[in-house]
């Protein structure tokens, strides 16, 4: 009965637990292998960050406020090459019908691309400001218009001789252009300015940010990487087997999304520049070169109608000029012995963008219109009405419209490479947002498939 009784109070031994170390490994794995997927995490992250900011400025600088820039440029272009062609028009008297009609259909055309210009930079305004300075303008150009047809109407009304017309085409003329050139056109410039601050800030802000996030991109690249690598040897001296398929091709894989993630971001840096430097900057001095010739131009006819203010026109034809080509001049006279001499070496808007053959061609163009300023300046000078009146309406319009088509030409080369540069920067993103959902996915299968066989032993 004893023995029993002993036999049953003997302690029951518990079960082994399994041993530490063989517990411990598939949640050492699943630590190594979720290091390694945040690591891959953080890499496209960077990728997909760089990318966006890159595409931002691309947007900024060519769809957004690039075009407005541009838009409010024509803008100036227009109205001063309005105001230009109601100064023609005063000056031919009752004659030169047909150049009357061409230069009335020209104002038209270009009051309607004034129109369209402002209603552009209207639907582009990002800021109240801006959509106040459009609508200020819209105002003030109605305002304009009316002066300029009250002078037209009392211009073809007095049936003048070609020159000066009578002092109430003078004086109404005079309001309607005193409008333009103080109230009208510095708003319109205003415009451009705060478009192109825009850009420029864009500019300033991506070319710092895109550089950082590329090193970021490398960082990120080799954390993952090496996250991947240490995966692979760690399963590998675990096991005692040798590198995984899936494993290795997921470390090739993430390699290639490296190098195409930096390679489109050095692309896209590089976008911005050439659209900006070679493209914008220059698309944007041309288009205010043009509009300063033109205003030089319409500057001629008002030397010539307007006796009272003949030399504040001089002047002003002279500080318009020397802003587009610059020589150290005193007065119109000595200028224009400094622009027939030939030399290249003068500053101002054109120095930069005047290089190849069109460069050239825009520069002789410009001599030639010089050239025929000083002769139509003699012509008034010494009293010739008629014969300055048509050499205005002849020879000077001839050299300025050969002028104007080598600024067109030069700045249609400057336009295409600012399109190329965006477009080729778009592509690329395009390009990387096609495949990165496909790298992402892919990487990830492949670590599951690497990984997960190891996890099913432990089952």
């Amino acid at each position: 009965m004893t023995m029993v009784q002993a036999q049953s109070q003997a302690p029951v031994v518990a079960p082994a637990a399994p041993a530490p170390v063989r517990r411990s490994v598939p949640g050492r794995i699943r630590v190594v292998t979720g290091v390694t997927v945040a690591s891959l995490a953080l890499l496209f992250a960077a990728l997909a960050v760089g990318s966006m900011t890159a595409r931002d400025g691309l947007r900024v600088i060519g769809r957004d406020a690039g075009p407005q820039v541009v838009a409010t440029a024509d803008l100036y272009l227009g109205l001063s090459d309005m105001d230009a062609q109601v100064a023609n028009v005063l000056v031919m008297g009752d004659q030169y019908a047909p150049q009357r009609k061409q230069a009335l259909d020209r104002y038209e055309q270009q009051r309607s691309k004034a129109d369209e210009a402002l209603m552009q930079a209207l639907s582009l305004a990002d800021t109240r400001a801006e959509r106040e300075t459009v609508r200020s303008v819209l105002d003030k150009l109605g305002r304009y218009e009316r002066l300029a047809g009250q002078a037209l109407l009392l211009d073809e009304r007095s049936k003048h001789a070609p020159g000066p017309p009578p002092q109430e085409v003078v004086l109404t003329y005079r309001e309607a252009t005193k409008l333009m050139r103080v109230e009208l056109l510095p708003q319109a410039y205003n415009l451009t300015l705060e478009s192109g601050t825009i850009v420029r800030a864009t500019y300033d802000e991506k070319t710092v940010m895109v550089p950082l996030l590329r090193i970021a991109v490398v960082l990120a690249g080799i954390l993952a990487l090496s996250c991947l690598i240490w995966l692979q040897v760690y399963l590998a001296r675990r096991f005692r087997r040798v590198f995984g398929p899936a494993l290795l091709v997921a470390t090739v894989t993430t390699a290639i999304a490296l190098l195409a993630g930096l390679n489109v971001l050095g692309t896209d840096e590089a976008a911005l520049r050439q659209a900006k430097s070679a493209g914008f900057d220059s698309v944007l001095t041309l288009a205010k070169a043009r509009s300063i010739s033109n205003s030089m131009q319409g500057d001629e006819s008002r030397y010539l109608l307007d006796k009272e203010w003949a030399d504040t026109y001089e002047h002003t034809f002279l500080d318009k000029a020397m802003s587009v080509v610059y020589f150290k001049a005193g007065n119109l006279r000595t200028y224009h012995n400094q622009v027939a001499t030939g030399s290249k070496d003068f500053l101002g808007m054109l120095r930069a963008d005047l290089v190849g053959k069109e460069g050239d061609d825009a520069l002789e163009a410009y001599r030639s219109f010089q050239a025929s300023d000083t002769k139509f300046r003699e012509l008034v000078a010494n009293g010739r009405t008629d014969e300055a009146v048509a050499e205005r309406l002849g020879p000077v319009t001839t050299a300025f419209d050969a002028y104007d088509r080598a600024l067109l030409a030069l700045s249609a080369k400057s336009q295409s490479q600012f399109t190329r540069a965006i477009e080729h920067g778009e592509s690329a993103l395009d390009n990387l947002w096609r495949l990165l959902p496909f790298a992402i996915g892919g990487i990830g299968l492949l670590v599951i498939a690497g990984v997960w066989p190891r996890l099913k032993e432990y089952r």
